[in-house]
């Protein structure tokens, strides 16, 4: 590693007690009208420009860079650590040392961080849209993406217009239904979501979706473990009365099988679309862990279940109550985002800020390396409410997640 790089390691760690500072990571979508549910002051949502669309994402712990088209710079969507003057990109650490940031078996197995975390604030319903599966994902030099949804009840004070998701077909659609959908696309609304079912979405609960699933999320503002690669194809022709560019349905898409409905048909996961018994299998309530001082905290899983038969990602949802402090240990690195509150993680600062400025350092964002999660990490609530943290974990972190049956 370069003598910089390893200096720069250092003097973070030691600044902050073992911990990274992240500054804030905003990502525009041009299909997308901000909520307005990011704390992001309402002067800077279209900070980027018009023309890079409003800002309605905001990235945790992200190594991955934003695919979001021509004007894109290299280090959109990617997380800067932060200390005193100087900051320097999350991936470029790991990829100097990441053993001593993820743990030796993380990086041999994984080779670095694999996902990332967002909260996702749209003013809509996206496009029922999919995530690629890994033998599509590959066809253009990325890789599949399964995802997570937990929905704060912090930052959901409005459902905004459509406080639903459209999930997978209705049993007993056939590929020939969709495969009108997908010729229509050109023709108006295409009306796809007709084939599918709407789920009213509830906070403080969320879903686990695996690649190849059409999906159309509503408009509450979503906490997203996922993995780091951010491939799609949008499938909806026509929402909230916008039409979606066809461009959209063929972004991740070889360019000889762009007007290849066949190839398009095939991206989706068939059976787990028109799975009858869909909630059941990937709706995801909390559940508590059993701890020795429920006066004090409570840590529930709130994204959890295995995706293929892999442990891809998890996350807790924590929150300590006023004038406790306790030591929380893990079993993997993980990313942090304080949601309510106030106090300090191992004598650091951490609070979340009631209104953000673009381009403002805030105290609510940290990684947690592999050292100071195994050791132990004091999280001590200094306010008159709840001190509420997420932590969110790459694959391999938590062998005693819970799965889904």
């Amino acid at each position: 590693m370069s003598k910089d790089v390893k200096k720069f390691i250092k003097k973070a760690l030691e600044t902050n007690n073992g911990l990274l500072h992240l500054a804030p990571t905003w990502v525009p979508r041009a299909f997308c009208i901000p909520g307005r549910r990011l704390k992001l002051h309402t002067d800077d949502l279209f900070a980027l420009g018009t023309n890079r669309g409003g800002i309605d994402e905001r990235w945790f712990s992200s190594a991955c860079q934003a695919d979001n088209g021509p004007g894109t710079p290299e280090d959109e969507g990617m997380s800067y650590v932060v200390c005193g003057n100087e900051k320097m990109l999350l991936r470029n650490l790991i990829e100097a040392d990441g053993a001593a940031i993820l743990g030796d078996k993380v990086m041999n197995k994984w080779k670095g961080l694999k996902v990332f975390a967002k909260f996702f604030d749209n003013m809509d319903a996206l496009p029922h849209h999919i995530h690629l599966r890994e033998e599509h994902a590959k066809n253009v030099g990325m890789e599949g993406k399964p995802e997570a949804y937990y929905f704060p009840p912090q930052v959901n004070f409005s459902e905004n217009n459509f406080p639903y998701t459209f999930f997978g077909l209705e049993p007993g659609t056939t590929k020939e239904q969709v495969r009108k959908c997908l010729i229509d696309f050109e023709k108006g609304d295409n009306k796809i979501t007709n084939l599918s079912k709407a789920y009213r979405l509830e906070p403080g609960t969320g879903w686990l979706l695996p690649p190849g699933i059409l999906h159309a999320p509503g408009s509450l503002c979503s906490f997203e473990p996922q993995w780091a690669s951010d491939v799609y194809g949008m499938y909806q022709s026509v929402v909230a009365g916008k039409p979606v560019d066809r461009s959209l349905l063929v972004k991740d898409v070889p360019e000889d099988k762009k007007n290849d409905v066949d190839y398009l048909l095939d991206v989706m996961d068939w059976e787990l679309n028109v799975t009858p018994n869909f909630k059941e299998r990937f709706f995801l309530g909390p559940i508590s862990i059993d701890n020795p001082t429920p006066d004090k905290y409570i840590e529930k899983w709130i994204v959890y279940g295995k995706v293929s038969g892999v442990e891809v990602f998890s996350a807790k949802e924590l929150t300590v109550y006023p004038g406790a402090e306790v030591t929380l240990k893990d079993s993997g690195a993980y990313g942090l985002i304080t949601i309510q509150g106030h106090g300090t993680i191992n004598d650091i600062a951490v609070e979340s800020p009631t209104l953000i400025r673009f381009g403002d350092l805030t105290n609510d964002e940290f990684f947690v390396p592999y050292p100071a999660a195994t050791r132990g990490v004091s999280v001590k609530n200094e306010g008159n409410g709840p001190l509420v943290m997420l932590k969110f974990f790459g694959p391999d972190c938590n062998p005693d997640m819970p799965d889904k049956k």
